[in-house]
C-alpha cells in the first residue's frame, strides 16, 4: 500500500531480505565500503538489523561499527520507491563476496 504525505513517498510494505556474511573478513573497511556505497545510489531508506540493532546501511562508519564477522546473519530492511532495486544489488554484492564488475 502506497501513499504519500507533503509530498514524500511512502510505502507501508517494506522489503527485508535475511543474508549470511560469506567475506571472510566480514564487513571490514573494503567490504562495508562498498555496501554502503551502492545503497546510497537509491532513494529508498536501508537499514541493517544486526543483534538486535537497527543500522544506517548507507553508513560505512555504522556498518564497520557494528563489526559483522563472517558467517554473522544480518537481515537487509528496505522501504522506498527502489527498494527491490536496492535489495537484489545488495544481493549481488554479498553472493559474490563484494567484487564488483
Amino acid at each position: 500500500m502506497d501513499f504519500i504525505i507533503k509530498g514524500i513517498w511512502r510505502n507501508i510494505k517494506m522489503l527485508n531480505k535475511k543474508f549470511t556474511i560469506i567475506s571472510a573478513e566480514g564487513l571490514h573497511l573494503r567490504t562495508a565500503g562498498i555496501l554502503a556505497n551502492e545503497l546510497c545510489k537509491y532513494d529508498c531508506d536501508s537499514e541493517i538489523l544486526y543483534k538486535g540493532d537497527m543500522i544506517n546501511a548507507k553508513s560505512l562508519l555504522n556498518i564497520m561499527a557494528a563489526c559483522i564477522k563472517c558467517g554473522d546473519e544480518i537481515e537487509l530492511q528496505c522501504n522506498g520507491i527502489d527498494e527491490k532495486e536496492a535489495i537484489e544489488k545488495a544481493e549481488k554484492l554479498i553472493a559474490s563476496d563484494f567484487n564488483v564488475d
